[in-house]
């Protein structure tokens, strides 16, 4: 087996795309991090780490960090992790964690902590889901729109809101984050009278558009709005020509998993993220 590094990002896609739609839904967050990291490189200031294994001129593996996130991978053959292993170790890349499809990641977690005795902890486990076909819901009142510079101030405390019920800390800077979604128009909101759920776009894969966060603050929940909300962007993606929506869900979360099947969600891979301690 053989590691290749870039330094491009347009280089990086280019030789990993074939293998990345093999299973293009599975493979909607690498593809949403790339897509951005080539088209809007701002949102990850600091340099990435780009590698894939290949074996007889066929890739095996895709890894990809931006910290200060963690290494998110995908394989075909476990074996291809040991490679990715040494060469992050070599190269002394410090390592927060990684996100990987269950099997995949506790073995990465379990490798990296046998050669660097650094032990790891679970921090969250994810399910993520793909709709081609948006079924009946029940509407509840309001309409989508888009989010406004007016609105930034309550979209910052929302957007960190929902990381601390989720993740139990802030995980992204909240002002860049949201001030990144204004610029692209990437956020929206569900208005009944007032705005009272938030819906954005988080990547894009060449055939679909993953959606996250999904947030409805506590005073506004159990009334539907963040099922239409998701329905109606799921909709409005599908109208625009894409193949399919996806999206991560909490598996800690069964109001969640249960509505978006509602919607039309079908689950797709469980995944789970470990933290290096």
């Amino acid at each position: 087996m053989k590691l290749y590094r870039f330094d491009s990002s347009q280089e990086f896609c280019d030789r990993i795309q074939g293998y990345l739609l093999q299973q293009e839904a599975r493979h909607c967050l690498l593809f949403g991090i790339v897509d951005t990291l080539i088209r809007r490189p701002e949102r990850y200031p600091q340099p990435p780490y780009l590698a894939s294994v290949e074996e007889k001129e066929e890739t095996v593996a895709v890894a990809l960090m931006t910290p200060p996130y963690s290494l998110v991978l995908s394989c075909q053959d476990l074996q291809s992790l040991d490679v990715l292993i040494q060469d992050l170790y070599i190269q002394k890349i410090p390592l927060p964690g990684v996100n990987a499809p269950t099997t995949e990641a506790k073995t990465f977690a379990q490798a990296w902590q046998k050669l660097t005795g650094q032990s790891y902890k679970l921090k969250r486990q994810m399910r993520i889901h793909q709709l081609q076909c948006v079924q009946n819901v029940a509407r509840t009142k309001g309409y989508l729109r888009s989010a406004t510079v007016a609105e930034r101030d309550f979209l910052i405390e929302w957007n960190r809101a929902c990381e601390m019920e989720i993740f139990g800390e802030e995980i992204t800077n909240a002002e860049h984050l949201v001030d990144y979604h204004l610029k692209y128009n990437t956020a929206y909101i569900w208005e009944d009278e007032i705005p009272v759920s938030l819906v954005c776009y988080a990547g894009s894969t060449p055939n679909g558009k993953r959606f996250g966060p999904v947030y409805t603050p506590p005073a506004y929940r159990q009334k539907g709005y963040a099922t239409t909300a998701v329905a109606e962007l799921s909709q409005k993606s599908l109208d625009m020509g894409y193949q399919f929506c996806c999206l991560y869900t909490d598996l800690k979360n069964p109001v969640s998993n249960h509505v978006y099947r509602k919607i039309g969600y079908e689950p797709v891979i469980d995944c789970c993220e470990y933290i290096f301690i």
